[in-house]
């Protein structure tokens, strides 16, 4: 699974972590590509964040935030926040009663992030955070949402039963993507032109010294462990992944995987990492044992772009988004093997797993389109219309029965889809170009 810092709720994960030029011309210009890079083109989670992680310290924790009375968030790679709502949407629960299921959506331009009750369909009043919000995380707890600024530089916290946001958080330059510890005990914040990543202590809110982990800009994707002990940062430029002790704050040996590596995740046992390496079609395994690579498992050929990974909720199957070649190739995570290509829409940019394992929804950034695949039998079913062109970030919400699809066009829009019949709802609007979408458990 992956959260989008990408990557929101049950296995979502951005496919098009970034279409870069597959010769690069040098660091100082891979970095002007980037700033000059249309919005959509960041991810899950985020950045692609490792879902299994997160929802591993979330399954404990729920019930017990739950019970307080708490509203629970759950971001992917990727993300949204809790928004200042209506009285129903951000009030504490009553002790007994269930609490709400809220999907959070990120908008760039407007700076916010919007909540959503799935319940009714309602946009609530949106929370005003930094300049660019680009990622969000929860803590297992579901009691802080923190939200990644890429253009301030900062995290916002924000508090989730009253909807309002504290200080911000001063990071590195360019964060890109957070993941919290299962303990929910600290967030991990991708600092992409610092090459740096920045631990924040979430009982005080402060942020810690930064790990070095790359020579220069680069970092660009973050996944833990489900023990919580290791976190694994990609870093793009230098086409190598760095490990990080969570108990000592230090960085061990580079992880050396194919070139251009854009996104991570980790299986729900924690046993094995796979790296999309975007220049070289492959995908890097990585055991987590002993941080060393195996052998990397070719995807495609001549400039298919792999991206985005979601790993099914049993550990079986690894599907990864080839962008250029419009497909997504499912990898055997027990052989390492490539199966048969599966034919899907124009630039599959996202993907996102139902919590039964039985759907894989990836989102085709050229059409107005998503597509479902049916895991058993591997095959594409007919494509879904949502309401805007250019679909980049999708959410699934706990319980299967519906999917939220964010275009990030002007007109801001959320496509629910209802999983049972594969159909579109009514969209939702919320702020102008939003971006990432997390749901609560």
């Amino acid at each position: 699974m992956v959260i989008r810092a990408d990557q929101g709720s049950a296995g979502a994960s951005s496919c098009r972590m970034a279409a870069w030029p597959r010769r690069r011309a040098g660091i100082a210009a891979g970095v002007m590509r980037a700033a000059r890079r249309p919005a959509r083109r960041g991810v899950i989670a985020v950045a692609a964040v490792s879902c299994a992680a997160l929802l591993a310290g979330l399954g404990a924790a729920a019930p017990a935030a739950a019970a307080a009375g708490t509203l629970i968030s759950l971001s992917l790679t990727g993300a949204g926040s809790a928004g200042a709502a209506v009285t129903a949407l951000l009030a504490p629960a009553v002790p007994g009663g269930p609490v709400p299921v809220t999907a959070y959506v990120a908008s760039r331009a407007a700076r916010t992030v919007t909540p959503i009750n799935t319940a009714t369909g309602k946009a609530g009043k949106a929370i005003r955070v930094g300049r660019f919000p680009y990622a969000i995380a929860i803590t297992p707890d579901g009691k802080t949402a923190y939200v990644v600024n890429r253009a301030s530089g900062t995290v916002t916290p924000i508090n989730t039963t009253t909807g309002r946001a504290g200080k911000a958080i001063k990071v590195g330059d360019g964060p890109r993507a957070i993941a919290i510890t299962p303990d929910g005990k600290t967030a991990y914040v991708v600092n992409y032109l610092s090459g740096t990543v920045t631990p924040i202590s979430t009982a005080t809110n402060k942020a810690g010294k930064a790990i070095r982990v790359g020579l220069g800009p680069g970092p660009f994707a973050i996944a833990i462990t489900p023990d919580g002990k290791t976190v694994f940062v990609v870093d793009r430029f230098g086409g190598y992944v760095k490990p990080v002790s969570t108990a000592t704050g230090k960085a061990g040996k580079r992880i050396r995987v194919g070139d251009t590596p854009v996104a991570i995740a980790i299986t729900p046992d924690g046993k094995t990492a796979y790296v999309s390496d975007q220049a070289t079609d492959t995908v890097t395994p990585i055991s987590t044992a002993t941080n060393t690579a195996g052998t990397a498992i070719p995807v495609g050929q001549g400039a298919a772009e792999p991206g985005a990974i979601a790993i099914t909720p049993d550990g079986k199957t690894a599907y990864v988004c080839l962008y250029r070649s419009r497909m997504v190739i499912p990898i055997s995570t027990a052989t390492n093997t490539a199966g048969l290509p599966i034919k899907v829409g124009g630039g599959p940019d996202a993907i996102a797993i139902t919590p039964d394992g039985k759907t894989a929804y990836v989102l085709d950034y050229y059409r107005n389109h998503v597509t479902p695949i049916r895991t058993a039998t591997n095959t594409a079913l007919p494509p879904i219309t949502v309401a805007a062109s250019h679909p980049t970030h999708i959410a699934i919400t706990p319980d299967g029965k519906t999917a939220y699809v964010v275009s990030p066009g002007v007109s801001g829009t959320v496509t629910p889809i209802h999983t049972a019949t594969n159909t579109a709802l009514r969209a939702i609007n919320v702020g102008s170009r939003p971006g990432a979408i997390a749901i609560t458990p």
